[in-house]
């Protein structure tokens, strides 16, 4: 397996290959940790890994070098997936000091005992000489941590992008010009949609920041390493960090006896226009990362549950509260369902709807017991009526961009 980034720079990371579960985002194909090396006159290591592979870690930089001669350990952000190898590293580590922010410090503090590590603390633009290497710092605040840093080496043109770039994507390649590109693009779409959404205006500063820099390569803690497609993953993150509309509709539904279900294809029929993508999606059938990740350049977007115990079914909450703290912006829609002798769904996913600032294009369609053929064809018409307000958005977003 290839380890070399650049001159005197690996990879000495872990790869994840069984995790199937990321704090409830779904990992089909895996993760790495990402941590590197860095041998100049001083060396230089570049994050740590989670808690258990901690010995993986030390057994890749054993391999390199002796423990004694590592003089940094670098920490850009204290999330545990990074920093839980940090104890285990700085006891085996004897000359070691963590670099890190104040910020970052405080946030290992409460996570760890640190009172007999050495530290030094940096802010952002501080540099740090290694000899022919120079460390510089971004501070990159809530993307996606308060803490969360960069690091830059401009004598190889390299930045370290933390979680940033990065994908859940086990594989024993470690740049993105040695797999297809699709499966790294989509990776790196479902990765920014369930974890760095919320963020989109600190994503589209730091892009800003990334501008000024000259970069040849860039390596995220999770994931390949960017070093031939730059311009398409800074592209997809500058269209990410606006939640850039596509001419897409989603439905998306619950159901019991299978109301709200005939409801939602008469929708999806309806939306299913020249020129619109149409996605029906069933939500205990789906997941809510495929959902979170198709609602990020959906235009339009109708949401539907059965009603149950007045009010909707648990997965239909689930979602929406998922939904509401990634915070996805600019999206048009309105709820459906169908009930029986009590009434909520419907009412309470609308609420919903206009609580996460989307604009509701109608009052929530309801239908008691089974929708009948004159219920349908209202459902078709909403359909219709999301198509039309998804290519208008696209549209508009365009005639932004020109």
């Amino acid at each position: 397996m290839e380890t070399l980034l650049k001159e005197n720079i690996n990879w000495v990371g872990f790869i994840d290959w069984n995790i199937r579960d990321f704090h409830s985002y779904i990992t089909p194909r895996g993760a790495t940790y990402n941590s590197y090396l860095i041998q100049d006159e001083k060396t230089a290591l570049i994050d740590a890994v989670k808690a258990p592979f901690a010995d993986n870690l030390l057994r890749n930089i054993k391999g390199l070098t002796e423990f004694e001669k590592v003089d940094f350990v670098v920490c850009n952000h204290a999330e545990p997936d990074h920093s839980g190898g940090l104890p285990r590293v700085m006891e085996t580590l004897p000359n070691a000091k963590l670099v890190c922010t104040e910020k970052c410090l405080k946030v290992l503090e409460r996570q760890y005992d640190t009172s007999g590590w050495l530290t030094h603390i940096v802010k952002d633009g501080d540099s740090l000489s290694l000899g022919k290497h120079t460390l510089t710092f971004i501070e990159t605040p809530l993307l996606h941590w308060p803490e969360s840093m960069f690091t830059y080496v401009p004598e190889a043109k390299l930045l370290f992008s933390m979680d940033a770039f990065g994908q859940h994507y086990a594989t024993s390649n470690r740049f993105d010009d040695e797999v297809d590109l699709s499966t790294v693009m989509e990776e790196a779409k479902i990765y920014y949609a369930n974890i760095l959404t919320p963020f989109g205006r600190r994503v589209a500063a730091t892009l800003e920041k990334a501008k000024t820099l000259d970069i040849e390569m860039i390596a995220p803690s999770h994931g390949l390493i960017w070093r031939s497609h730059i311009g398409t993953i800074l592209d997809a993150y500058h269209d990410w960090a606006t939640c850039k509309p596509e001419p897409k509709v989603l439905v998306i539904y619950d159901t019991q006896w299978d109301s709200t279900g005939l409801m939602a294809r008469a929708i999806i029929d309806g939306a299913s226009q020249p020129g619109v993508e149409a996605i029906l999606l069933h939500i205990r059938q789906s997941s809510l990362t495929r959902i979170a990740t198709e609602v990020l350049d959906s235009a339009a977007v109708a949401i539907g549950s059965s009603n149950l115990n007045q009010g909707m079914m648990p997965m239909a909450g689930a979602l929406l509260t998922y939904l509401k703290g990634l915070n996805p912006v600019g999206k048009a829609g309105f709820a459906f369902g169908s009930y029986g002798w009590g009434k909520g769904a419907p009412e309470a996913i609308d609420q919903w709807l206009r609580d996460m600032k989307w604009d509701v294009l109608r009052d929530p369609i309801k239908v008691k017991f089974r929708p009948n053929p004159e219920d349908l064809a209202m459902c078709r018409e909403a359909g219709e009526l999301l198509a039309k307000k998804a290519i208008e958005i696209h549209e508009s977003s365009v005639s932004r961009i020109d």
